[in-house]
């Protein structure tokens, strides 16, 4: 019984060494592989870095203004008589939009001229009798007091009958009416809106470092959705006086002609600065830059010996800072030369001297000038 049990365990230590045995010969195996083993050249396509010259152009978005625009009120209380426009219309400076009830400032008025008539009769008479003195001097300076105070009162009741009709203040596009014939009018009712769309005001904000790159004149161009495929002209007409101390933006102004009014106040729009120079630039496509929060950076390609002296390519990464859009191109003012190759394609596979192959294929081309899509 007992030369069973040995004879049992020590096929078992014989099978758990051949196992290890069997085991430390794969590991070993592996290793050795793994000292021969060589990651295979990742696939990418690249762009040499080009010399351009191009106008910078400053990008933002921008709120479209009327130039002039407000909501008509009524300066005194009355009852509507007529309303003397369609919404949505076109009117001229001095149109006349709404009548109010008159007919009690009317009978005022003529009370008071009728008051003014007897001043000015009573007056008159009052200076010959002073020439003879028979009435005392503060009797003719009640007389002449009297004189001006109904004078003054005739003024007033025709400035209040003028108020009644309310005129359109200068020419331009009105919106919706917000009153109806009949209705009583408290002072400073709104009753609709007048804005002058020829031409308007583009406002936008860029950068405080952009300030020096900025000058009155200068041209921009904006673009809306509401209008696809237009593209409105316009010039830089003011830069405000101080930085916004919150975005450390500056708020800027352009003009812009509209003459089919096809801008409309409040509305959104992409605004361009652009500046009147033409500079040089390092140019590469902007799919070629990797965007990050610590950095924007590319991989470049450079050629590269192996121990055995065999040339491979390898990239390296490095950091840039970016400039002014064009188009699928952006220009690069630190961290890139001209002539360097950069990854265009792929370079989310890549690493700092990751060993890389150029796939044949369609690449960004930059022998002409880089032109917007939109050109």
């Amino acid at each position: 019984m007992t030369k069973k049990i040995l004879l049992t365990i020590l096929g078992i230590v014989l099978l758990v060494a051949m196992i290890i045995g069997i085991k430390a010969m794969q590991i070993m195996d592996l290793i050795a592989s793994g000292k021969t083993f060589q990651i295979p050249p990742i696939s990418i396509q690249v762009t040499e870095a080009a010399t351009q010259s191009w106008a910078d152009q400053f990008d933002a978005v921008g709120t479209i203004e009327s130039v002039q625009g407000v909501t008509l009120a009524n300066e005194v209380a009355g009852k509507v008589e007529k309303v003397a426009f369609e919404s949505g219309s076109m009117v001229g400076a001095g149109d006349i939009l709404v009548l109010l009830d008159k007919a009690s400032e009317e009978a005022q008025l003529r009370s008071a001229m009728a008051a003014a008539e007897l001043a000015n009769l009573n007056l008159t008479r009052t200076r010959e009798l002073r020439k003879t003195s028979v009435i005392s001097q503060s009797e003719l300076d009640t007389a002449e007091s009297q004189h001006k105070n109904t004078a003054a009162r005739v003024e007033e009741l025709q400035w209040m009958l003028q108020k009644r009709t309310i005129k359109a203040p200068f020419a331009g596009r009105l919106g919706i009416r917000q009153i109806r014939e009949g209705q009583f009018l408290q002072t400073g009712a709104p009753i609709v809106s007048l804005q002058s769309l020829d031409p308007v005001y583009v406002n936008f904000s860029l950068p405080q470092q952009r300030l020096s790159d900025l000058s009155v004149g200068m041209k921009v161009q904006a673009k809306t959705d509401a209008l696809p495929g237009r593209i409105f002209e316009g010039r830089l007409n003011a830069i405000d006086a101080e930085i916004d101390p919150l975005t450390r933006n500056i708020a800027l102004q352009a003009t812009m002609a509209n003459k089919d009014g096809g801008l409309r106040p409040g509305m959104f729009a992409s605004v361009s600065a652009i500046a009147p120079e033409e500079k040089t630039h390092t140019v590469i496509p902007a799919m070629a830059v990797i965007f990050a929060a610590y950095g924007n950076s590319v991989f470049v390609v450079k050629e590269e010996a192996d121990k055995e002296g065999k040339a491979h390519l390898v990239c390296d990464q490095k950091f840039v800072r970016l400039g002014s859009r064009k188009g699928d191109f952006v220009a690069v003012e630190e961290g890139l030369e001209a002539g360097e190759k950069v990854v265009s394609a792929g370079g989310f596979k890549l690493h700092k001297g990751a060993t890389v192959v150029i796939a044949e294929g369609e690449r960004p081309a930059l022998s002409t000038s880089p032109q917007p899509p939109e050109k």
